[in-house]
């Protein structure tokens, strides 16, 4: 009989262990979508562009096409942050003048010489396609405000028969 109650009290707690842990991973997702919204409405506040797909869908980071992302390059008054994602055998068709170049492999050890949080990201891949998946790591890492450029350099404005941004 005794070893009935200590076998009910065994399940009771097993399942009480399992509920703590479901009701942890709920508020974690919880306080991830909190600080996501507040992010949505300081880049409302502050004018920035955000995709619709970014609130009603709740995606973490921003798609930006090849022109928008040349734009914000361009405009000297905008404060960002160029995050080059290539490969380091990755012959790219242009350099960009003050990117920051961290291999998509090294990203997960490197993120950290990402200093500011805060300011936007702009990262750029070969084709687009590993920048989504930096956009993704560095969001789980607390930045928030990170901008896939849709394409990366296959896409981008200069190879498509503007000016070459060349740095020296």
């Amino acid at each position: 009989m005794d070893l009935k109650y200590f076998q009910m009290l065994d399940f009771i707690n097993t399942r009480l262990t399992n509920i703590e842990r479901n009701l942890a991973k709920v508020d974690e997702k919880l306080d991830f979508s909190v600080a996501l919204q507040r992010n949505h409405l300081i880049r409302v506040k502050n004018g920035e562009f955000i995709d619709d797909n970014m609130i009603l869908m709740g995606l973490p980071y921003n798609d930006l096409s090849p022109r928008r992302a040349l734009e914000i390059y361009e405009d000297k008054d905008m404060d960002y942050i160029l995050l080059d994602i290539t490969s380091k055998g990755y012959d790219k068709p242009i350099e960009l003048e003050g990117a920051i170049h961290i291999p998509y492999e090294e990203l997960d050890h490197r993120y950290v010489e990402i200093t500011n949080k805060t300011t936007p990201i702009l990262v750029i891949s070969e084709d687009g396609l590993k920048s989504i998946q930096a956009c993704e790591k560095l969001v789980k890492k607390g930045f928030f405000n990170v901008n896939n450029i849709s394409g990366g350099y296959k896409f981008w404005p200069a190879n498509q028969g503007s000016v070459v941004l060349k740095v020296a």
